[in-house]
């Protein structure tokens, strides 16, 4: 998979831009704030249909205009092409479009492009609460399984209505109607539950491989999948739990309530590990999923790669230019603050690269 051109029109700071890209190597250089993580951010909207950012659609627009735009061209393993094409406007449903035909449902783009972003920004999947790591499960999931993001939908919208249901009181509560929420919710929730367990147990050797050779430690690194589902009986549970539900007015049973512990030599990584630590966890996370998308789908993701090797140690960076360097990684985007620094990262990879400069939204490609 490979983006070959990119237009942006108000998409946050960056008024407009036009660019024609390397199959191999785009590299974004500028000081913070300047919008580098912004072009990451439109090509990772062109894949998921929101931002990695800012989960607000309205967020996107650039502060004085009213619509923004984005268009990606790419080519499939060299042959057929395809464009996507989506526009934001204010108060308004966005439009996104496939070779100029609007999808019906946005969830039928997901997994069209292939993509992992690694930023700085996904250290909250380690300290941050536990609804960011089962978005994580659930984004790298549904990017190769479409009855897996079908089922999540499904799953959300049974909560949502029995939630509203529990909520009511006496004689407007309608039981045979909360029964048959219950049963959407059983038997979507188990199968997501398996999903994700068997993601997690095929996505850890990976992790653990990638989490070894990046920091050169004898590190134990590793991963608790906790569920309610893990002593089965959802159907039980759910009934069990129901009176405590209708007292408190929401569900406390399922698969909304998972969570993925990250483990250090046995201990959560949030409360013992260094930053260098979690830093290397998180990569090497990132980096097993675009291995087990390679796997699993057939089509090299794209890599986005966000001012990710600062307050990083020079071996540490070694190792993942190494990793990245490698035959099975195809189209990468990097972002740095730090010319010469980058300059020692592209000799490393030896590959193809296209160097632009970004300074207040404008991007303009760099002479060697």
């Amino acid at each position: 998979m490979v983006l070959n051109e990119l237009t942006i029109i108000n998409y946050k700071n960056i008024a407009q831009a036009e660019l024609s890209l390397s199959p191999k190597i785009n590299c974004f250089i500028g000081n913070n704030g300047m919008g580098k993580t912004n072009l990451l951010d439109a090509v990772y909207y062109l894949s998921f249909c929101k931002s990695y950012t800012n989960p607000i659609d309205s967020q996107i627009i650039s502060h004085n205009a009213d619509m923004c735009m984005l268009q990606g061209k790419y080519s499939f393993k060299g042959e057929s092409e395809e464009i996507v094409y989506s526009a934001v406007r204010r108060r308004q449903k966005k439009q996104f479009k496939r070779n100029k035909k609007e999808y019906d449902r946005l969830s039928d783009h997901i997994g069209l492009i292939p993509l992992v972003m690694i930023s700085p920004t996904d250290n909250e999947l380690i300290i941050g609460a536990s609804e960011g790591r089962r978005k994580f499960m659930d984004m790298a999931i549904s990017q190769f399984d479409k009855e897996y993001l079908r089922s999540l939908v499904r799953y959300n919208k049974a909560l949502q209505q029995r939630n509203a249901l529990l909520k009511l009181e006496g004689e407007q509560l309608d039981m045979s109607l909360l029964e048959l929420w219950e049963d959407q919710l059983v038997e979507d929730g188990v199968f997501i539950y398996q999903k994700r367990k068997e993601f997690i147990e095929q996505l850890t050797p990976i992790f653990n491989v990638y989490y070894s050779q990046i920091s050169c430690s004898a590190d134990t690194v590793s991963f608790d999948y906790i569920s309610q589902l893990n002593d089965g009986g959802f159907t039980e549970l759910m009934r069990k739990n129901r009176q405590r539900d209708m007292a408190i007015g929401h569900t406390t049973t399922g698969i909304h309530r998972d969570e993925l512990e990250m483990l250090l030599d046995g201990f959560p990584i949030k409360k013992v590990g260094s930053q260098g630590q979690n830093k290397t966890f998180f990569v090497s996370l990132k980096l097993a999923q675009f291995k087990y998308l390679l796997e699993i789908g057939g089509s090299t993701p794209i890599l986005l790669l966000d001012d990710i090797f600062d307050r990083l140690d020079a071996i540490r960076v070694e190792e993942i230019v190494k990793l990245v360097s490698g035959p099975e990684f195809g189209q990468i985007f990097i972002s740095d603050t730090n010319r010469e620094s980058l300059d020692r990262i592209l000799d490393r990879l030896n590959n193809s690269y296209n160097i632009y400069s970004v300074l207040d939204g404008e991007v303009n490609i760099m002479l060697r």
